[in-house]
């Protein structure tokens, strides 16, 4: 069973296909900021499909353009185009089962899956994929729990009163929306 997490944490929100919430995620990489983080992956859009299906006409522009305002929001960011966007339930899933049993591993899981989506445009809605990402620690959701705690984690989202992804939330309750400069960053943190 998952803990509640520590005092001092922050709890990340983020969905693996927002190109914001990989860049956020990136960012506090790489400003050292992660490890005081709790990820919770949830579904900004669970809509989408399984397998990922490519996005064309006004849907195409969209992920276009939201790529686009990522590179202006994180230049040098590796980032490109993927065809499409998946269902995220499956790896957000998978991201829980392995950060109950090792964090460590779980936050391994959760970069490369972004890396995997954002930067080489894998479907990671595919079990096939999930499991390579996962190795030799992929966990098999036998009982269920995995889907609890994904609910848990989007009720726990919805509360905050957001409804956008990527959503920091402080120890003490204040929040911190989108993929903002990183000395906003560095502010919110301390």
């Amino acid at each position: 069973m998952m803990s509640s997490p520590a005092v001092d944490k922050f709890i990340l929100y983020g969905d693996f296909n927002c190109p914001f919430c990989y860049a956020l995620h990136e960012r506090l990489y790489d400003l050292r900021l992660i490890d005081r983080c709790e990820w919770r992956g949830v579904q900004h859009a669970p809509q989408l499909p399984r397998p990922m299906k490519p996005w064309s006409g006004s849907l195409g522009a969209e992920l276009r353009h939201e790529v686009a305002m990522v590179e202006r929001l994180a230049p040098g960011l590796p980032i490109a185009l993927p065809p499409g966007k998946p269902n995220t339930l499956p790896a957000i899933e998978q991201a829980i089962g392995l950060l109950q049993k090792d964090v460590l591993s779980g936050m391994g899981f959760v970069q490369r899956t972004y890396r995997a989506f954002w930067r080489d445009g894998r479907d990671i809605s595919d079990p096939s994929i999930l499991q390579e990402l996962a190795g030799e620690h992929f966990a098999e959701d036998v009982d269920g729990q995995n889907q609890i705690f994904a609910q848990k984690w989007e009720t726990s989202w919805h509360a905050t009163g957001q409804n956008g992804v990527p959503l920091l939330v402080s120890p003490e309750g204040d929040l911190l929306v989108g993929c903002v400069p990183e000395e906003q960053v560095r502010q919110f943190f301390m």
